[in-house]
């Protein structure tokens, strides 16, 4: 669960920003005129660098952007010589290996070994020093081997931790419900069972009393106590199906799906709870779970397992329910709404609700309404 709808930059944001773009700003007062378009292009490229991640939308942006302050980078450096331009070529290469897939990465290898070459040739610079060169390249491709590695075993530390967590959740839910359920029986089968025998006595006596002509008084308290059973029953009957029900908050049920969510596909998956959570009616809770099941089902199927947002409005008189799933384009229009989705339009129909689901500009969105 997380209160903030988007990623805010930080320090190490600034830090990459800064080795890929500063360099370039030093090399500002000895441009040459054939060299600004080359240092106003990484320039530009480098701004999404503040906020990119190897989860950034769309996912083309970070290894394209990327891949062009590699390139740009190694032509300024050819046409301008100088250690502060290589600085952001192999800046740029470093966080192309560490956050791209392997063809970008295999790419920006190319690219930053071909301004290598090119500048030996052109620079005629002796073999040694050409070697060296490479070297730091492969130091490059090491360190960032280095740091996806160990981002890949915090990310496997982090699931297991999660699996574990949820597994102790569902062990104490198991022994709860074990419990209640116990509790459950010994209702039904003593106190249960007791009123209802108590509630056939008193009938009896009263059918009895009526038969003997016995006064009007004794009848209406024979009666009275009949009635002080039978609700005792039915009440005793609700309790029963409370205990077996084991009704869980929405916001809890809708976190678990979320969390189930990402286990699975190991997309990001996050709810934002606006309002004070209140109890809902069973019907109300029961729309709402299953609205946010059939979304998370649809993204799997049609959205390869895309990042999720979800959004709980908690109102007055009313609960408002959003989720997108961020596939990072427009989703075609299919030519009829499935059967889930007219489950879901039929369920708040039922409550008087109102639903709206269809393609937004970067993924699916349904908004449902529900009053309370």
């Amino acid at each position: 669960m997380t209160t903030a709808a988007q990623r805010r930059v930080d320090g190490a944001d600034v830090v990459r920003w800064g080795v890929i773009a500063v360099p370039v700003l030093f090399t500002i007062p000895q441009a040459r005129p054939w060299t600004w378009p080359l240092i106003a292009l990484i320039l530009v490229a480098s701004v999404p660098a503040l906020w990119l991640t190897r989860e950034s939308q769309p996912r083309w942006l970070m290894p394209t952007t990327l891949l062009t302050v590699v390139a740009a980078a190694g032509a300024l450096w050819v046409l301008q010589p100088g250690a502060l331009t290589s600085t952001s070529m192999f800046g740029a290469t470093f966080y192309t290996l560490r956050f791209a897939r392997l063809i970008p990465s295999a790419i920006a290898v190319v690219t930053a070994s071909a301004a290598i070459l090119t500048w030996s040739f052109t620079h005629e610079v002796d073999w040694l020093n050409a070697l060296s060169l490479f070297a730091i390249l492969a130091v490059m491709i090491l360190l960032a081997a280095n740091r996806r590695a160990r981002a890949e075993r915090l990310e496997q530390t982090e699931l297991a931790l999660a699996r574990a967590q949820t597994a102790n959740e569902e062990h104490a839910r198991a022994a709860a419900l074990a419990e209640r359920a116990r509790i459950a029986r010994e209702l039904h089968d003593v106190l249960a069972h007791s009123l209802a025998g108590l509630s056939l006595n008193l009938q009896s006596t009263r059918l009895m009393l009526v038969r003997d002509g016995a006064s009007a008084d004794a009848v209406a308290q024979i009666e009275r106590a009949q009635r002080l059973a039978s609700d005792g029953l039915a009440e005793a009957r609700k309790a029963v199906a409370a205990l077996r029900e084991d009704a869980v908050p929405l916001a809890r049920a809708v976190s678990d799906l979320l969390a189930a969510y990402r286990l699975d596909t190991g997309s990001r998956a996050d709810l934002v709870i606006e309002g004070e959570p209140r109890e809902l009616d069973a019907a109300v809770a029961t729309t709402l779970v299953r609205a946010v099941q059939e979304a998370l089902a649809n993204s799997r199927k049609h959205g390869a397992g895309a990042a999720v947002d979800v959004e709980l409005t908690f109102a007055d008189s009313q609960v408002d329910l959003g989720i997108i799933d961020r596939q990072g384009r427009r989703p075609p229009q299919p030519p009829s709404p499935g059967y889930g989705l007219r489950g879901m339009g039929e369920r708040v129909a039922l409550l008087d609700g109102k639903l709206e689901s269809g393609p937004g500009e970067d993924g699916w969105r349904i908004h449902l309404t529900v009053p309370t």
